[in-house]
């Protein structure tokens, strides 16, 4: 085959492949020439081209959520890997095995004035699970095989039982264009990692039945995660128990009627004399981020007497300071062996006043929100009922996710978000990543600033026709209208809103996306059956959907005011 004649680069690539790395998202440039080369002439590895590299990063962490696999990123030297950062601290966060490729310059140069040079060594450190430089050029097999070993174990740290982004940095000297004609390299075999099955110790087994039988109100808050079938199973199991109340968030993607899916609609049903009934004694976590503040300030606030936290990532977080226990496993391996134990099911209530909470706010609400008047909340209502069955939304930060979080999840919908950093920056090229390796319907739902922030997600000839995106244009970043503090400040609309009057119809002209608008619901029930037919030339659609500025968060605050009053 042909190949870039820097054979350490060579070897390199083809080390990145046999570790699981088939995907790669190139950004143009002179300095990384080797690295495409020898990635674009691999016969296995699919490379493909996105100018921006912010976008790019995000793109291929979106494609690398969909494939579960590692997906890597190559871009040149310089600035160029800075704009990687966004989406290398959101995989950080939320887990995700991104494989981030620089093209250097030789370490002589550095800081020496030479161009498309900086300090890019190191440059992730405090948001990067592994980090190391390769070299371009390999004297013998003993210095192939040590650099072998170190990147195996660089994916080892990236795709292990707690993923996250990597980094290869490469210095690369002149000239970088030639290729040879090469056999390929032997395929060295793939370290085992021998996994040692969780179970519990002997201390451990004391330690929880003891403070779980003693305790008359256990909480399980679910934070975000990959759809799980037999996690699902075991937290249906555990619900039988009245004193178990089970909190999940929309994208949890766990789905139960037994469950308490609205956590922010059931907390404003609750009244001062109620919340030390509804505090808990054990409270379990398990996923990533969540996104309720409510729920973190109310649980801050609780006297919880044990707070275990369950999974391999981030085992020191403690998000509502009450932290007593981690258990570095799977939350399935976690249940699997206390069903073994000796634990009883309490006489409490506590799980049920959860879940009669839930079911009685939820009757009395009705059909309030479409009594209300237009606004952000009526449309998400809206965008909601008519989106398809078994499709996957992406919920863009701010506001947007905060909305979905008040309506009951549909059972056949994944839902996604950027929650690792929960930044407005990528959502929309994190989709389209998605989308490009899935044949499902994919629907980004997302706001106007995020929308506006990353529109080079459409300079992208790898688009796929799969891929809807509704935009809420309500012409700033309304989040501020929301949240309290900046709404008493002169600098509201200038500042924090960041107020415009732009639109997204001359972009998706722009970039060749089929565009289309509504100002109320009637229009919006009007356009959104032929929204989600297919595209004419096989590219996205958008629809965008003007609402009104200014009385957002007053609809906001009559939909919880009335909760609290019911």
């Amino acid at each position: 085959m042909i190949t870039t004649d820097k054979l350490g680069i060579a070897s390199f690539v083809q080390q990145c492949f046999l570790q699981g790395m088939k995907q790669v998202v190139c950004s143009p440039g002179s300095r990384n020439a080797p690295l495409i080369i020898a990635i674009d002439e691999h016969p296995e590895m699919k490379a493909i081209v996105i100018h921006d590299e912010r976008s790019a990063a995000f793109f291929a962490m979106g494609m690398s959520q969909k494939l579960k696999e590692p997906v890597g990123v190559v871009c040149t030297s310089g600035s160029a890997m800075l704009n990687y950062y966004p989406a290398v601290a959101e995989a950080f966060y939320q887990c995700i095995p991104l494989v981030v490729i620089s093209a250097d310059r030789p370490k002589e140069w550095i800081n020496h004035g030479d161009g498309q040079t900086i300090v890019q060594e190191n440059v992730y450190d405090n948001h990067i699970r592994f980090q190391t430089t390769i070299r371009e050029t390999i004297e013998n097999e003993i210095e192939r095989k040590e650099q072998n070993k170190v990147i195996r174990k660089a994916f080892q740290k990236g795709y292990g039982d707690w993923k996250g982004p990597i980094h290869f940095n490469v210095p690369i000297s002149e000239p970088m264009y030639n290729t040879v004609s090469f056999e390929s390299f032997d395929n060295e075999e793939i370290d085992e990692v021998q996994k040692v099955g969780f179970i519990f110790s002997n201390d451990e087994k004391e330690y929880i039945s003891s403070a779980w039988n003693s305790s008359k109100k256990k909480l399980i808050l679910c934070g975000q995660m990959e759809q799980n079938t037999l996690l699902l199973q075991q937290l249906n199991e555990l619900s039988v128990d009245s004193s178990v109340a089970i909190l999940v968030e929309n994208t949890a993607n766990l789905k139960s009627n037994k469950f308490v899916h609205c956590i922010d609609r059931t907390l404003a049903g609750i009244s001062e004399n109620e919340i030390a009934a509804f505090q808990p004694d054990i409270l379990i976590t398990i996923g990533g981020a969540v996104i309720s503040k409510k729920i973190k300030n109310f649980l801050r606030d609780s006297d919880i007497k044990e707070h275990w936290r369950i999974g391999h990532e981030f085992p020191e977080m403690d998000t509502y300071k009450k932290l007593t226990r981690s258990f570095q496993c799977q939350s399935t391996e976690f249940f699997n062996e206390f069903f073994k134990l000796n634990y009883q099911k309490h006489l409490s209530s506590y799980g049920n006043y959860w879940k009669q909470k839930d079911i009685l706010i939820k009757d009395k609400l009705g059909d309030l929100v479409m009594k209300l008047d237009y606004s952000d909340l009526q449309v998400v209502d809206t965008v909601l009922d008519y989106i398809p069955e078994n499709a996957i939304i992406h919920m863009g930060n701010s506001s947007v996710v905060r909305y979905c979080q008040l309506f009951d999840p549909i059972s056949s919908i994944n839902y996604l978000s950027n929650r690792g950093t929960s930044g407005i920056d990528g959502s929309t090229s994190t989709a389209a990543g998605y989308a490009l390796q899935s044949k499902k319907l994919n629907v980004l739902l997302t706001g106007d600033i995020s929308f506006f922030y990353d529109s080079n997600a459409l300079w992208n000839d790898n688009l796929t026709d799969n891929l809807r995106i509704i935009l809420l244009n309500n012409s700033g970043g309304g989040i501020f209208r929301i949240i309290d503090g900046p709404s008493s400040t002169k600098q509201l609309a200038k500042f924090f809103e960041a107020r415009h009057s732009y639109k997204a119809e001359k972009i998706c002209e722009a970039f060749a996306i089929d565009y289309s608008s509504a100002n109320s619901i009637n229009e919006l029930e009007e356009k959104i059956s032929s929204f989600y037919a297919e595209s004419v030339n096989e590219r996205p659609k958008l629809l965008e959907i003007f609402t009104p500025t200014e009385i957002n968060n007053e609809i906001l605050k009559k939909y919880f005011n009335f909760i609290k009053q019911a």
